[in-house]
């Protein structure tokens, strides 16, 4: 099934003491390139989830460029906090010898106090947070994948379709190109024919039949388009099935494409012929459409 590389998937999970988010967006690239943004408690040091995400990532995509963004907010625990004596002491005292050179009475109250910058110190473990939450994280990274794997495949059936028509348009195109070809030769035949016999009437000379076939044989030779149009059928055949297969290979569609290309430039190069110019011209202009298209498959 054909995939497109361009999509998003969002999911969230609640825990007891964590509510996580993970938004996915995906964009279409020669390569897979992850960028992942996560909470900055759980994005440095040792205990760094990133390797994690990437590896979940990787499981699933296999080409294209994914912003992962992982946004936890948890509910602190009270042993994230220690209250700083020393500077609570160094604010009260200053504030009680201001309070007796103005003539205040009222005592310092603790509860201005810890407002103060510095009182309370905020600690956090990572490990703590990575151990704790990192179910959590999983579970919506994978629920986020599956929501980003739906759209994608969405887009992926729509763009197979569009590629069947072009490749029924090359094939209609194909066809009128093995048709023509024959009558190409013919045409040559006799109008090579009826140049000469005019000229050789001006000089009262004949033409040997062999000559003739002799010169028909050289154009059929240098004209004949037989291997090129077999060989465009067969990659023809190859990306139908591709695409009609189970899996997403747009590197092969991809190839297959450049090739049916090359095959008609050479049938165009060769064929020495109006109509099957024209024929080359519509192959080419669907080709065109089946490549853009490629850029974003999987």
């Amino acid at each position: 099934m054909l995939q497109s590389m361009t999509g998003q998937g969002t999911a969230e999970c609640q825990g007891d003491v964590a509510l996580v988010r993970v938004e996915l967006r995906a964009v279409n690239n020669r390569f897979l390139k992850i960028s992942t943004r996560i909470s900055e408690s759980f994005r440095d040091g040792s205990h760094s989830w990133e390797p994690q995400v990437e590896g979940i990532v990787r499981r699933h995509v296999r080409r294209g460029s994914v912003q992962v963004n992982v946004r936890v907010e948890r509910e602190p625990s009270p042993d994230e906090f220690q209250l700083h004596e020393p500077v609570l002491l160094a604010y009260r005292g200053q504030l009680e010898r201001l309070n007796q050179r103005v003539g205040i009475t009222s005592p310092v109250g603790f509860e201005t106090l810890v407002m103060l910058p510095g009182v309370v110190n905020e600690f956090c473990s990572p490990s703590a947070d990575t151990s704790r939450h990192w179910p959590l994280v999983e579970r919506a990274l994978s629920q986020a994948l599956e929501r980003l794997a739906e759209m994608r495949c969405k887009e992926g059936r729509a763009m197979a379709a569009d590629l069947l028509e072009n490749v029924q348009v090359i094939a209609t195109r194909l066809e009128q190109i093995r048709q023509r070809a024959p009558v190409v030769v013919a045409a040559y035949r006799q109008r090579l024919l009826e140049r000469v016999n005019g000229l050789l009437a001006e000089h009262g000379t004949g033409l040997q039949p062999s000559d003739l076939v002799r010169e028909v044989g050289v154009y059929a030779d240098r004209s004949d388009i037989s291997e090129e149009t077999v060989r465009l059928r067969s990659h023809l055949e190859q990306f139908q099935r591709v695409l009609e297969g189970t899996s997403s290979d747009g590197r092969k569609l991809e190839f297959l494409s450049q090739e049916m290309l090359r095959e008609a430039n050479t049938i165009g190069s060769k064929a020495n012929d109006a109509e099957i110019a024209q024929q080359v011209v519509e192959i080419k202009t669907a080709l065109e459409r089946m490549r853009e298209m490629l850029q974003n498959v999987e």
